[in-house]
């Protein structure tokens, strides 16, 4: 029997749980479609655990690694929280020969809000304009002052640590109070700015609570315990989730419909009314499939996901694709390039030590391309870092022994120090996914085919980002720096983004301003498939922020009578 909802949600992860949050709020009866199992606020089976109460302290063999997760494997997964990511062989797509690209997923209720970074950081118009003032992509139909008030608002509800430095390519935001930094961050803060015009480092803005609003208390949230664990998942809500934030304010308005287990295969179009009208649905576990109708229809499933979703849904109107009249959807593929930087040793400060885990690193944001332009690359990169002190696992490969060595291994070795770059992918058509009809899933579905790789911009840019990195480390002062610049596919930074992008022309893009498609008006898409560029910023906050303006849009129009 088909179910009738106001709104529908695909996906329930940082957009999606931001879509629902904002629809219920405005009093839609709206249902989420999940695709994976469902987990409640709490359901963190590892959290707190020590190493010793984990099978294999904590370590997946490499036989299951191996044979389940051998895309998955590449972000470090082990006991703590592998069953937060997808299995690979329960979860296939195609590669291009000689592209390979690294699909990073999470199947279930909050998707990847389970275990984001949670580096928050707002875009600028030096992003929003980059497009316009070198030809690469087409230009995007906002600007800064569009999206700020929407910034303010999602950060507000989220909460964000940080602080304010008056970076005009880096604006601030609302923040929280920051966390504190090292005492070794604070020496290459000193020596870096002190040597560098056009370069700060800061503490990282962080989706970890510091300083609790009123709100947020009464969601359930709490101050972060800076306990540095938080991929497996927080009870306290102390960092940005669906499960601590957005579903639980969905909910208490008593709006909200939750199904899991049950993948979107396609969206629903009305030939006769021009609109989307629901969700084809596959129950995972049942094989049953079943249609959920809606006059709204926001797809939030994670780019890749969402533009499969879109990519399946043809019709007499839509051969190639819901919404896809301008023949881009799939195309325009990006993530950033990354695995570059460098890392040394400081003998210093050796009287020092760091307090609890601190959840955050370090941030020095882009200094490339602002008032000169380099001569190998356009467009820029930022670098995070961290810094810890050795401990008794520097001494796993001695041959000592003895009393003297025991004591030895309860005293902190020297002081590391490492920074790594995340640089701006540019956007081109040839990067794409598109469907496979040779191979089907096991629902018997095409299965996504992709096909990206980088180009020389950004090859030369990460090489830059590592040359760049040891200087810095060596004028602080550091020693045995080792500079690295590793190879590794797209995908792996896992901020997929480009394949149904925003635009001012329908024949160029999918979406407008307000990140409904141009051929379908009740059809929206806020996840990271609808950005026109991807900045060298973590894209998080944008996708929040995006998804918020979005809804308040097409809330708007619907009672205005236009969709």
């Amino acid at each position: 029997m088909t179910e009738y909802f106001d709104a529908i949600v695909v996906g329930s992860g940082i957009s999606g749980g931001w879509a629902a949050k904002e629809l219920c709020e405005k009093g839609l009866k709206t249902l989420i479609i999940e695709r994976g199992r469902s987990v409640v606020a709490g359901d963190y089976p590892t959290e707190g655990k020590a190493p010793w109460e984990l099978p294999n302290h904590g370590r997946t063999p490499h036989d299951e690694l191996d044979r389940d997760y051998p895309v998955q494997r590449q972000t470090g997964i082990n006991e703590q929280h592998k069953h937060f990511f997808v299995k690979d062989t329960e979860a296939p797509y195609s590669q291009e020969s000689g592209k390979p690209f690294s699909w990073i997923r999470g199947h279930q209720l909050g998707g990847k809000s389970l275990t984001w970074g949670k580096v928050s950081l707002r875009l600028s118009d030096l992003d929003f304009k980059a497009n316009k003032k070198d030809g690469h992509g087409t230009d995007w139909p906002i600007r800064y002052k569009d999206i700020a008030p929407w910034y303010d608002y999602v950060e507000r509800f989220a909460g964000i640590s940080g602080s304010q430095e008056g970076l005009p390519h880096l604006p601030d935001g609302i923040f929280q109070p920051p966390m504190e930094m090292s005492c070794v961050e604070r020496h290459f803060k000193q020596k870096i700015e002190n040597h560098f015009d056009e370069r700060k480092l800061i503490i990282s803005r962080t989706a970890n609570l510091t300083k609790p609003t009123k709100e947020q208390l009464e969601l359930g949230r709490s101050k972060c315990q800076f306990r540095n664990e938080c991929m497996r998942g927080c009870s306290f809500g102390a960092y940005f989730s669906s499960q601590s934030a957005t579903l639980p304010a969905a909910e208490r308005t008593g709006n909200l419909t939750i199904i899991t287990d049950t993948i979107a295969h396609s969206v629903i179009y009305d030939p006769e009314t021009k609109k989307a009208s629901g969700i084809n649905t596959i129950n995972v576990k049942t094989k049953i499939k079943k249609e959920y109708k809606a006059k709204v229809v926001f797809l939030c499933a994670s780019t890749l996901s969402s533009t499969q979703i879109m990519l399946n849904s043809t019709s007499q109107e839509f051969p190639n694709g819901i919404a896809n009249s301008s023949g881009v959807l799939g195309h325009y593929l990006m993530d950033h390039i990354f695995h570059a930087g460098a890392k040394g040793k400081l003998k210093t400060h050796e009287s020092s030590y760091y307090s609890g885990r601190r959840p955050n690193g370090v941030y020095i944001p882009r200094f490339q391309n602002l008032s000169t332009n380099h001569p190998d690359f356009i467009r820029g990169y930022g670098y995070e870092g961290w810094s810890s002190r050795e401990g008794w696992s520097r001494h796993t490969d001695s041959n000592a022994y003895g009393k003297d060595f025991k004591n030895s291994l309860q005293k902190p070795g020297r002081w590391e120090f490492e920074i790594m770059g995340f640089g701006e992918m540019l956007p081109q058509f040839k990067n794409h996914v598109r469907l496979d009809p040779t191979n089907l899933d096991p629902l018997g579905m095409p299965l996504l085919h992709v096909s990206c790789e980088h180009s020389d911009n950004e090859r030369a840019m990460q090489k830059n980002m590592k040359e760049e990195a040891v200087a810095m480390l060596k004028i602080a002062g550091l020693q045995e720096v080792e500079g690295y610049a590793r190879i590794r596919p797209p995908g792996l930074c896992i901020h997929e983004m480009g394949t149904a992008r925003m635009g001012h022309d329908e024949k160029t893009s999918v979406l407008n301003k307000f990140n409904q498609t141009h051929d379908v008006d009740n059809l929206f898409v806020t996840d990271g498939s609808a950005m026109t560029s991807n900045a060298c910023q973590n894209p998080s906050l944008t996708y929040m922020a995006l998804t918020a303006r979005a809804v308040d849009y097409a809330v708007k129009q619907m009672q205005l009578g236009n969709i």
